[in-house]
């Protein structure tokens, strides 16, 4: 797919991403690092290549913007041809084979954040004990870029999941 975008994040995500994201030691923080840019093409193309084990494949269709504590990317998923980047999917591929696509764009990733959870949370359920902690400054923002998609987190990965029931199986094809 020929991307239709710059490496620019969109204003939403930059304001989004500029905010802190507390850890608070795994019970009720969010384990993301946003990235202060998208990451450059050539790091793409060797991130994906070495997640996927496919050195035939490039990064193109992704655009990187930050990860959790080990290691997985979250980024904006380049599916829907000559549609801007906020209009894109957003996903999560983890350091241990996660995937999943955590928004069907980026207003519901806003609303997804504001309700507490981070790419990580939202693709795997593996913490039990884990309990979301909404975010005011994030619904703020959340209100200000998208006050027509307020959904709850569990809406949004619901969603997500109903749109593109087989991100796992793609990616999952494209491996080595």
């Amino acid at each position: 797919m020929k991307p239709t975008d710059d490496r620019q994040f969109p204003a939403a995500l930059a304001t989004a991403m500029a905010v802190r994201f507390d850890y608070a030691d795994g019970k009720t923080g969010v384990d993301f690092e946003p990235f202060p840019a998208f990451l450059s093409a050539a790091e793409t193309t060797d991130w994906f290549q070495a997640w996927t084990g496919n050195s035939e494949l490039d990064g193109n269709d992704f655009r990187v913007f930050g990860q959790d504590g080990t290691g997985g990317y979250a980024a904006i998923w380049l599916i829907r041809p000559s549609r801007p980047l906020a209009e894109q999917p957003v996903v999560f591929l983890g350091s241990e084979g996660e995937t999943g696509v955590v928004a069907r764009d980026l207003g519901d990733f806003l609303w997804l954040l504001a309700d507490g959870f981070g790419p990580w949370e939202a693709a795997t359920s593996y913490e039990p004990d884990w309990n979301a902690r909404a975010n005011p400054e994030l619904a703020a923002i959340a209100e200000g870029f998208a006050p027509n998609q307020r959904r709850s987190a569990a809406t949004v990965i619901e969603l997500a999941a109903q749109e593109f029931p087989d991100f796992d199986d793609t990616i999952m094809e494209l491996c080595r």
